[in-house]
């Protein structure tokens, strides 16, 4: 491995995947191991903290060992060791800290605290570079956010759901279709197969904010599904999917047309685990290209939109150009916030 290389060991265990990372230079993968838990927590319908926490327990050590064997590195190659320490599961958070902690210190190598939702948003960097100013819309299953970067390590949160994240809607949405959990693959290819014939409400789409709320979109399906369901009253499954869909897409995609068209931007980033929705995919290329042909939107590929350690690692070596460093006393943060600066 050359010498002149900056190499991050990262890892990532906010939530139900437990991942590390070594990423060269902040923009090249050597290996990004993820251990995924969905089989664990599809029976109880989502994720569940404890069991979480288990899992990462048990996969920890075994993914720090199967990253540096799979990218043929050792410790003393190592720059540094990044983790993310907020916002997700305090249990979760804990345990890839102390992991983390405990490496750094036997190998003498500094620490990086990462924010989770910057690293959602630095998985482009390992797409191409970013170009600043630029906008970033981030939307995963707790988060839904636009987010404004003037320049390297600069977070503005210019608009945020007041209720559930568009995330939780699909979970809650796929929960009553009777989908397994995390059900919002199934609800994108169902609404492929549908048509908009329910024409659910666009929350907040003609307030002069750029904040987001999917919650009366939540409760609409939900009290058509039951009602329908009292009358022994049959619905089109991928017309509802499709309906659903719509509504959350032209939300996303008006708002953040309307900020960018606001703000000067060179670059839109789409980020976080909604991202990977494939109708959400098309319709933002489509306006963008369309009305903001200036405007380059940059999307991760779908291995980079859930959680993962790649992302982390991308956005520490931002922190470490920054100096932010972190001693043994770093804790957990579960509702950690983005620092506006």
């Amino acid at each position: 491995m050359s010498e002149t290389k900056e190499l991050i060991l990262a890892i990532e265990s906010s939530c139900d995947e437990t991942s590390v990372a070594i990423i060269a230079d902040g923009s090249e993968i050597l290996t990004n191991i993820v251990a995924s838990q969905i089989k664990s927590h599809k029976r109880f319908g989502g994720v569940v903290p404890e069991v979480a926490s288990r899992h990462h327990v048990e996969q920890i050590t075994l993914c720090i060992e199967d990253a540096l064997q799979e990218a043929d590195v050792t410790p003393d190659e190592l720059t540094a060791v990044a983790v993310t320490y907020g916002p997700g599961l305090v249990g979760s958070l804990l345990i890839g800290i102390s992991a983390a902690k405990a490496f750094a210190w036997a190998h003498q190598l500094p620490l990086i605290p990462v924010n989770h939702m910057a690293g959602h948003i630095y998985a482009a960097r390992l797409v191409k570079p970013l170009e600043f100013p630029l906008m970033a819309l981030l939307v995963s299953g707790g988060h839904t956010e636009l987010v404004y970067m003037a320049e390297d390590g600069s977070f503005e949160i210019i608009g945020e759901t007041r209720d559930d994240a568009a995330g939780e809607a699909y979970d809650k949405v796929g929960r009553v279709l009777g989908l397994t959990y995390p059900s919002g693959k199934e609800i994108d290819e169902l609404a492929h197969l549908g048509e908009d014939t329910y024409n659910f409400p666009r929350a907040m789409l003609k307030e002069d904010n750029f904040d987001f709320s999917f919650s009366g979109l939540k409760s609409s399906f939900i009290n058509l599904v039951h009602n329908a369901e009292q009358r022994d009253e049959v619905l089109s499954r991928e017309n509802l999917a499709a309906s659903f869909q719509a509504s959350v897409i032209e939300v996303l995609v008006e708002k953040t047309l309307r900020a960018c068209k606001m703000y000067p931007v060179n670059q839109l980033i789409m980020a976080g685990g909604v991202a990977a929705n494939a109708g959400l995919r098309r319709a933002m290329s489509e306006a963008i290209a369309e009305r903001l042909p200036e405007v380059e939107l940059l999307v991760p590929p779908l291995r980079l939109c859930g959680d993962n350690a790649a992302m982390i690692g991308a956005a520490a070596h931002v922190e470490l150009q920054l100096g932010h460093l972190s001693d043994y006393s770093l804790n957990a943060n579960p509702s950690l916030v983005f620092q506006t600066m």
